[in-house]
């Protein structure tokens, strides 16, 4: 096994992800666990941490972490900084710990006071992609349960906006009445003409979203268009809401796979080329960044 100079931690509501670094940045090791903040108490977080690191810990060893593990009902609350900030750290929140080797450090999170905001773990994400893109201005989205709009301008986080689209997509389609009409796939179709509905008419939303399950039992609508469309009239009322963000600005989407493919494309129906970067490229670059600078 290589040796582990630090370990780099993303530690958020339902997972841990932990890398084994070396002093020049690259991934020695790595691992995950489901001991995400949701399921541990205060005193559970240095053995979960433990699980998953002890093979590698040889010695003193730094671990940078963000996430949630920094919240409330975290480890311990590595409380906000204040928009307009610096997207890199200007301090460091250490928990408790027993082991002597662990010198565990937390990455606070961004607020935003007026209107009320706040983001966990996003905040590394947005530094770690400032690092790999130097000087760059504009508008970083990045998508999830609650995604978020982010205004950057000369490596400040300027103000932030997140929208709940994501859960309200989970709760609509698996606990209300269109869980009874919409399906397991996306229809790509059915996704453009939710957006083009929710884009041209955002205040009729609800009244869309119920004609969803009208459809389903009226012409027996294809569950995986409903789905389609589903996602295309949530995404398509956030774009409304968002478009003081995007509109006439440089747009960067944070994230894999199929989700943040959706918005790279309801982007592209505005006339908005966004270019998408991995979020755990991001990440990681992020607790770099930040392990670099707690070591100055």
């Amino acid at each position: 096994m290589s040796k582990v100079d630090w370990i780099a931690a993303d530690w958020g509501t339902s997972n841990l992800r932990v890398w084994g670094m070396s002093q020049s940045g690259t991934i020695v090791e790595s691992a995950e666990s489901d001991c995400g903040m949701g399921k541990l108490s205060r005193t559970d977080y240095e053995p979960a941490l433990k699980a998953l690191v002890h093979p590698w810990v040889t010695g003193p060893t730094t671990v940078i972490a963000c996430g949630m593990v920094g919240s409330r009902q975290g480890w311990t609350e590595a409380t906000y900084a204040t928009v307009p900030c610096e997207t890199s750290p200007s301090a460091f929140f250490a928990p408790d710990v027993a082991d002597p080797n662990l010198d565990v450090r937390i990455i606070p999170g961004i607020r935003q006071m007026d209107p009320a905001d706040v983001m966990r773990g996003e905040e590394t994400q947005i530094a770690g992609f400032l690092a790999l893109n130097p000087n760059w201005d504009g508008v970083i989205c990045l998508p999830g349960t609650h995604t978020k709009w982010v205004h950057i301008s000369a490596n400040e986080v300027v103000s932030f906006q997140t929208f709940m689209t994501g859960e309200m997509f989970s709760l609509l389609s698996k606990n209300s009445v269109l869980r009874h009409s919409v399906g397991n796939g996306l229809d790509d179709v059915g996704f453009k003409r939710g957006l083009d509905e929710a884009m041209a008419r955002p205040e009729r939303l609800a009244a869309r979203l119920f004609s969803l399950r009208a459809e389903g039992l009226l012409s027996e609508q294809d569950p995986d268009i409903a789905t389609g469309r589903l996602s295309g009239l949530l995404i398509g009322a956030e774009l409304a809401g968002a478009k003081p963000y995007w509109l006439g600005q440089q747009v960067a989407v944070l994230g894999a796979g199929p989700l943040a493919k959706l918005y790279v494309d309801a982007l592209a129906t505005q006339s908005v080329p966004a270019i998408q970067v991995q979020a755990e490229r991001a990440t990681l670059a992020g607790l770099t960044a930040a392990y670099r600078k707690y070591k100055e």
